[in-house]
């Protein structure tokens, strides 16, 4: 009877950190789209210090919305006035991504910005979304 309780209660505090987990998102991104590339479903968070690096953490669907044309789709992240970093996706498919981003100078992120790209080759400038500024002031 004892070691049934005690699995019940653990299997307990699992369901509910699973559950803490799956509501710890802030809020959600809205869709960032350009010619042939969409971001769709994210969401983020700024995390405390002592959690992640307080890390920007931010998760959604980069999709190739136009699989024919040839080219690889990106998204672009950044931090506390840091250069921009690419996170690649893949040609004629959608992909999930799960990431975070932060300064290792300071204690935690407050200013992020982001926008979802198209990679057209070295012979035509990218095209991407308008950058979405996020902010944790």
């Amino acid at each position: 009877m004892k070691k049934a309780l005690a699995g019940l209660a653990a299997a307990g505090l699992i369901l509910t950190a699973a559950g803490t987990a799956a509501a710890a998102w802030s809020a959600s991104i809205p869709v960032l789209r350009s010619g042939g590339v969409e971001f769709l479903e994210g969401e983020y968070k700024f995390n405390p210090a002592e959690v992640n690096h307080g890390a920007f953490e931010w998760a959604g669907k980069l999709r190739d919305a136009n699989g024919g044309d040839g080219h690889n789709v990106y998204m672009q992240v950044r931090v506390e006035g840091h250069d921009w970093v690419r996170y690649y996706g893949e040609q004629k498919r959608s992909v999930w991504m799960h990431h975070s981003n932060w300064d290792g100078a300071q204690r935690y992120t407050i200013d992020a910005y982001m926008r979802a790209c198209r990679d057209r080759g070295s012979l035509r400038p990218d095209n991407c979304s308008p950058g979405q500024h996020f902010a944790n002031h």
